[in-house]
């Protein structure tokens, strides 16, 4: 595609915006950096996934803790391992002591421009029942990883459907379960600039509540 050709805007909403350019069309978000998936992986190696009802498939999906980068008024220079580390807090309720990348690309590069970053969430404790923010209805499972693929499998007969990131995140739980037998060890491969920044970072606070820190329950106001 000639990248001289015009690109222009056919309608925007309140969180999206749909472009042309050229002849083709696709969809970019207004308001926030890209998105960010988490592989948490507890001490007994039960892997953490989350189930809510999706609106535009009319059904629940099963998916990995995930959420929007940025996204927050006031926040849009947010670093996408704060953000992998605040979506697991609110989506679940767990709390990370360590936040590790481990791989960056496009969601759907024929559909749309946004992008995901996998982030391994390391030393994750409870603190709260998760559940996420703003009417979100979010219900958490953990699924002993060698049990996870039949797990899924009977979600599907049941009538629920599948995120296929989850088996990218299946994929991460097992290479790390190679690498460092009942750990979360291993070497990360090298972030692509936009998260090089924030490949590792550490908690410096902790708390014995059952309930999350106030200022980690950020608003999801304007999300979509």
């Amino acid at each position: 595609m000639d990248s001289q050709e015009q690109r222009k805007i056919l309608h925007e909403g309140r969180f999206l915006r749909l472009v042309k350019h050229g002849h083709w069309e696709y969809a970019e978000r207004s308001s926030a950096q890209g998105a960010v998936v988490i592989v948490a992986i507890t001490d007994n190696r039960r892997l953490l996934f989350t189930e809510q009802h999706r609106v535009p498939m009319g059904k629940a999906v099963i998916e990995l803790p995930a959420g929007l980068v940025g996204d927050i008024p006031g926040e849009e220079n947010e670093a996408w391992a704060e953000a992998a580390r605040r979506e697991l807090l609110e989506e679940t309720g767990y709390a990370a002591r360590g936040i590790r990348f481990l791989a960056h690309g496009p969601v759907s590069a024929g559909f749309g421009t946004e992008t995901v970053s996998f982030f391994l969430a390391k030393g994750i404790r409870r603190v709260h029942r998760g559940g996420g923010v703003d009417g979100e209805d979010i219900r958490v499972h953990e699924v002993p990883l060698d049990r996870a693929d039949g797990w899924l499998r009977k979600q599907v007969r049941n009538g629920l459907l599948v995120d296929p990131k989850v088996y990218a995140g299946l994929y991460f739980s097992e290479r790390v379960a190679r690498r460092r037998p009942g750990g979360a060890g291993g070497r990360a491969e090298r972030a692509p600039r936009s998260t090089r920044t924030v490949r590792s970072l550490r908690s410096t606070t902790g708390t014995r509540s059952n309930r999350a820190p106030r200022s980690n329950l950020r608003s999801k106001r304007g999300r979509h």
